[in-house]
């Protein structure tokens, strides 16, 4: 019986030491929180709102030529008739390509802007990881990234990366 209960002990006291070495954070939060993330989210939205100020013009003058053309349509003749057609036309195609294109454009400056951020938080978590000795830190803030996180037995590091990052 003692036997049973030593090697039973031997088994469970390695599983409470290792959940001790566990560490959580709230990604999100402290993303959210760097200053570097509200400066990229002012810049993509500067860079949005730009965009959609071309694009309603753009719009503005299509509806403009579209209503021209339907008042002047029967006192044209044909030949001016088919030209203004493939303006519209133009200019319709134009402006979808100019909403693909920004669209496009958009993406590619928040992956620019965003990516270093990430590393920079990916970076402080690993250096606080390192320095409380911790062998795993769980993502509270991604339902699925974890399973079950017993927060009573996981140390939750978010204060101390948000230290490390200098946002408190």
């Amino acid at each position: 019986m003692f036997k049973k209960l030593f090697v039973a002990m031997l088994c469970v006291l390695p599983l409470y030491a290792m959940a001790q070495e566990f560490g959580s954070i709230n990604r999100s939060e402290i993303f959210q929180a760097m200053p570097e993330t509200k400066a990229a989210i002012e810049k993509l939205d500067q860079t949005a709102k730009t965009m959609e100020n071309e694009l309603v013009g753009m719009r503005e003058e299509y509806q403009k030529k579209g209503t021209d053309f339907m008042a002047q349509r029967d006192s044209l003749p044909e030949s001016i008739q088919q030209r203004r057609m493939a303006e519209i036309q133009d200019l319709e195609q134009r402006i979808q390509d100019f909403y693909q294109q920004s669209q496009q454009q958009i993406q590619q400056q928040q992956q620019e802007l965003l990516i270093p951020i990430n590393k920079k938080l990916s970076e402080a978590i690993k250096a606080v990881g390192d320095e409380l000795g911790l062998i795993y830190i769980v993502d509270s803030s991604v339902e699925s990234a974890c399973v079950y996180v017993n927060a009573a037995k996981c140390k939750d590091v978010t204060n101390e990366v948000r230290k490390k990052l200098g946002i408190l």
